[in-house]
């Protein structure tokens, strides 16, 4: 099974930018799994941010984010999450996930939908 290892994230101020990072294990993989970009805020439910699709050719954002971060793979083994003009209500623990997906162009959008999880990065934005 793929594992994946987030990092990049950290403390900003309010409109300031961090670019997430997911390491994933093997070759091909952005061939096979979809990825995605979830986030959970202290006490809240895990929800989706973004993801791409396993051929790379379609992204997908929740709105609260659309137009301020963008997904995108070096179509090796690493996918990013570059998130620019943060707010605070982004504060969360971002977390890559990975989706064996069947269909080429399927963005999941659901947690259940992935099979693999990495362990979560920080991220803390300052008003």
């Amino acid at each position: 099974q793929v594992q994946l290892v987030e990092s990049g994230g950290g403390l900003v101020q309010a409109g300031g930018s961090l670019r997430l990072s997911c390491a994933a294990s093997g070759r091909g993989i952005f061939s096979t799994y979809a990825m995605g970009w979830f986030r959970q805020a202290s006490g809240k439910e895990r929800e989706f941010v973004s993801g791409i699709s396993r051929n790379g050719g379609r992204t997908y954002y929740a709105d609260s984010v659309r137009g301020r971060f963008t997904i995108f793979s070096d179509n090796a083994n690493t996918v990013y999450l570059q998130m620019n003009s943060l707010k605070p209500e982004d504060t969360a623990v971002y977390y890559c996930a990975a989706d064996q997906a069947l269909l080429t162009w399927a963005v999941p959008t659901t947690t259940d939908s992935y099979d693999a999880w990495g362990q979560g990065t920080q991220v803390t934005v300052s008003s």
